[in-house]
């Protein structure tokens, strides 16, 4: 069982906080840390197999946006957690689209919805919202109803009237 412990005899000063999230082992480390530490574990550790990246806008002062890595060993089918922190002020963190090849799409997507920049992206633009749309969607102060002035919500004609 592959502990990230393990992962500080291959990075000296390699620090993280061990997180637990529902049996599976997490870990949340500084951005700086995620290209060294994506080589080591796929490189070293067997975690080839990259699941998927999900971005989370935690609505906190300092390092409001997290993106987690999902990754897999195929050989002991053990699956892991990395979690990144960014400032909204600096949402940027390094690619590992250089390391997983599937990482690309899934940090386009993140971008895109929630305006964190992957430095060293090979092809960093929006996939869902058009090039020129200034705002993040799932960002937690984006409007519920929309941005005026943009695509116009559909009217729902079947809503029933309790008066």
């Amino acid at each position: 069982m592959f502990n990230f412990d393990e992962i500080q005899q291959h990075i000296p000063g390699f620090t993280y906080e061990a997180i637990n999230i529902n049996g599976t082992p997490c870990a949340l480390i500084a951005r700086e840390h995620i290209q060294e530490v994506g080589k080591t574990l796929k490189d070293t550790f067997g975690f080839t197999h990259f699941i998927d990246t999900v971005g989370i806008d935690r609505n906190e002062r300092k390092m409001r946006f997290e993106v987690t890595y999902n990754l897999r060993n195929p050989e002991t089918k053990q699956r892991i957690f990395l979690k990144v922190r960014c400032d909204e002020r600096d949402a940027h963190i390094p690619t590992v689209a250089n390391i997983w090849s599937g990482a690309n799409w899934n940090e386009r997507e993140v971008y895109d919805m929630f305006g964190v920049i992957f430095d060293g992206h090979p092809d960093l633009r929006r996939i869902y919202m058009p090039d020129d749309f200034e705002y993040y969607p799932l960002r937690k102060d984006f409007p519920l109803m929309g941005v005026p002035g943009s695509i116009p919500l559909p009217i729902d004609n079947t809503s029933i009237s309790l008066n």
